[in-house]
């Protein structure tokens, strides 16, 4: 089987940085991607500002390749939106590796064993992996030695339903719903938000970024109303570690959301899991479990995290986490109850593997539904899987990975309880702060 390809699913950042991986030790990468250019998913979130800077969104293995073609890398200490990575890196990244190495256009809708399914165990060393793939030329079946599912998280964002459901009516109130952050650049998505009720779903970044923005065109458009609905018991340290974060841009984005809530610009409803969703005229209201209820609602923007799609994975053998959905031997590492400031520990290809020989989950995947990756993560993550596929076993296993911290004790705030044991400071480094002026944020994906 040494002769076939190894098949990466998406050519998002994790995706072609395996392939950049693979390409240098040798072996046949094969990138298959259902969108119609690199980094589909990224674009979808193009008007949004990393928190991370370019030196840390730049694999080592793609940067070397990039260079080899004469290609100039951004300003190191710089921060890109999602427009600039896919434009200034992922698209280059793409084309550097060749239209026979990344095939765009074509989904990948199942993978199993050669002539057996998951309940056959004969032969599950010695045949190869089949990926079965749909596009506008119809079906088609490639053989590979192995597969490295980067396909990411983007197009599973986790419901409204405070109970990991949707909400009673969510779907019925679809066009009232929005689960991204909003694109107040754009001229009609800014008159949909501004002199309307929004309702901000979530306590992570995603929605800390849809804070500012929201509140920044609130001082601009008076008569816009903001009301930001927490599951948690009280915000706590929901807004982050502030100066006290290795991430300055992530630390600042928690300063700004902060400020815009201090400054009476959204109010705030802690406890509030959603039950419901009703018409309520023209508009929505919110119901949570408690009773308490969101009323004249114009927008929800439901910022409430990602989940793994699993289902294509059905004929191999996984080993997945019953509650992060996680591989069974990461999920203890990236727990969000216990993890959040630079506390995750060094893993790659041995904990990233599943009884199925062969098989990886890489990327914002392999966290489940753990909120905390960062890209840096993802790099490590298929640095050593590769590694383990070209037989350098000393390399596979010489995993390392340090994380910036958050400066926040206690997890991530998945939990109502805000008694975290800590005194509510950084439980970290304290670098020096540094503000900048940011327009939006996501966590790194």
């Amino acid at each position: 089987m040494n002769e076939l390809p190894v098949v990466v699913v998406g050519a998002g950042p994790i995706g072609l940085a395996a392939a950049a991986e693979l390409r240098e030790r040798g072996l046949r990468p094969l990138v298959f991607e259902r969108g119609e250019r690199a980094g589909a998913a990224v674009s979808e979130w193009n008007h949004v500002r990393l928190f991370s800077r370019w030196g840390e969104l730049i694999a080592p293995a793609a940067r070397r390749l990039l260079e080899s073609t004469g290609w100039t890398a951004p300003d190191p200490d710089t921060y890109p939106t999602g427009r600039d990575w896919a434009r200034d890196y992922l698209i280059p990244l793409a084309d550097a590796l060749g239209d026979k190495v990344v095939r765009l256009g074509v989904e990948v809708v199942g993978v199993t064993r050669r002539g057996r399914d998951r309940v056959v165990d004969a032969g599950r060393e010695t045949e190869p992996l089949i990926v079965r793939l749909r596009s506008a030329d119809g079906e088609e079946r490639v053989t590979a030695r192995a597969v490295i599912d980067a396909s990411g998280t983007w197009t599973g964002p986790n419901p409204l339903g405070g109970d990991g459901l949707p909400a009673l009516g969510e779907a019925a109130a679809a066009e009232a719903i929005s689960y991204r952050v909003p694109d107040l650049d754009d001229a009609r998505e800014r008159a949909r938000y501004a002199g309307a009720h929004t309702v901000i779903a979530g306590s992570g970044h995603s929605a800390l970024t849809a804070i500012v923005a929201l509140a920044a065109l609130a001082e601009h458009a008076p008569d816009t109303r903001l009301t930001w609905v927490l599951r948690r018991g009280e915000v706590g340290d929901t807004f982050g570690g502030g100066a006290a974060d290795q991430l300055p841009a992530r630390g600042a984005l928690g300063l700004r959301a902060k400020a815009a809530v201090d400054a009476g610009l959204l109010r705030v409803v802690t406890g509030f899991r959603t039950a419901a969703v009703e018409f309520d005229g023209d508009r929505v209201a919110l119901t949570a479990e408690s009773g308490t209820r969101v009323e004249a609602v114009d927008r929800v923007v439901a910022l409430t995290g990602f989940r793994p799609e699993l289902s294509w994975l059905s004929e191999l053998r996984l080993d997945v986490d019953p509650v992060l959905q996680a591989p069974v031997r990461l999920a203890p590492l990236i727990d969000p109850n216990v993890h959040s400031c630079g506390t995750v520990y060094p893993h790659g290809a041995a904990e990233l593997s599943h009884p199925e020989p062969g098989f990886y989950l890489a990327g914002m995947k392999s966290y489940g539904r753990a909120p905390t990756f960062l890209a840096l993560t993802g790099y490590e993550q298929v640095r050593s899987i590769v590694a383990e596929l070209a037989g350098d076993r000393e390399a596979a296993a010489r995993v390392e990975l340090t994380l910036p911290e958050t400066g926040v004790c206690g997890g991530a705030g998945v939990v109502d309880e805000s008694d975290t044991g800590g005194d509510g400071g950084g439980c970290c480094g304290s670098p020096a702060p540094q503000l900048i002026s940011l327009g939006s944020v996501r966590s790194d994906s």
